[in-house]
C-alpha cells in the first residue's frame, strides 16, 4: 500500500481551490443528471475538496462521459457566458464592419477593398462559434439547483 508520501514526488503538481471547485460543479451536475447518487455524489465531493495533488482529482470523474466536461458546459451559467461572448462578437463584427464601409466610401475607391479584412474577420468569428472546448465557464459563488432557496 502507497501512502500519500510514497506518491508524492517531484513530478506531482498540487491542485488549486479553482480546480476543486471546477470538479466539485462537474460532481454536482453529474448527480443532477442522475448519474451520480447521492450518497456516491457526497462521497466524491468529500474526496475533491480533500485532494491535494491534481492526480487525486481524475478518477473521481473518470467514469463520466467526456470525463464531465460536457456536463460543465452545458450548465446554465456556461450557457450564458457563451451567449454573452456570442453577443459581445456579434456587435463587434457589426462596428467593424461600418467602420470600414465607411472609410471606404470616404476614400471614393471603385474597389469595395473592406472585404479582405471582413473576410478574414467573419471567418476568425465563424470558426469560434459554438463553446470553447477547455474553457468552461461558471462562478464560484453560484448555488447547486438542490441546495438553492
Amino acid at each position: 500500500m502507497t501512502t500519500d508520501a510514497t506518491r508524492s514526488g517531484p513530478h506531482r503538481i498540487r491542485t488549486s481551490d479553482s480546480e476543486r471547485e471546477q470538479v466539485a460543479t462537474i460532481l454536482r451536475a453529474a448527480m443532477t443528471e442522475g448519474r451520480l447518487n447521492l450518497a456516491e455524489g457526497e462521497e466524491r465531493l468529500a474526496a475533491c475538496y480533500a485532494a491535494t495533488f491534481r492526480d487525486d482529482l481524475l478518477p473521481l470523474t473518470a467514469d463520466l462521459p467526456d470525463n464531465g466536461r460536457r456536463a460543465l458546459a452545458e450548465t446554465p451559467q456556461a450557457v450564458a457566458a457563451t451567449r454573452r461572448e456570442r453577443r459581445s462578437a456579434g456587435a463587434f463584427l457589426v462596428f467593424v464592419t461600418a467602420l470600414l464601409t465607411g472609410l471606404w466610401l470616404l476614400s471614393g475607391a471603385h474597389f469595395f477593398w473592406p472585404i479582405f479584412p471582413l473576410f478574414f474577420l467573419f471567418m476568425s468569428v465563424a470558426r469560434h462559434r459554438g463553446p470553447r472546448h477547455g474553457h468552461y465557464h461558471h462562478r464560484r459563488s453560484e448555488v447547486a439547483p438542490w441546495n438553492a432557496p
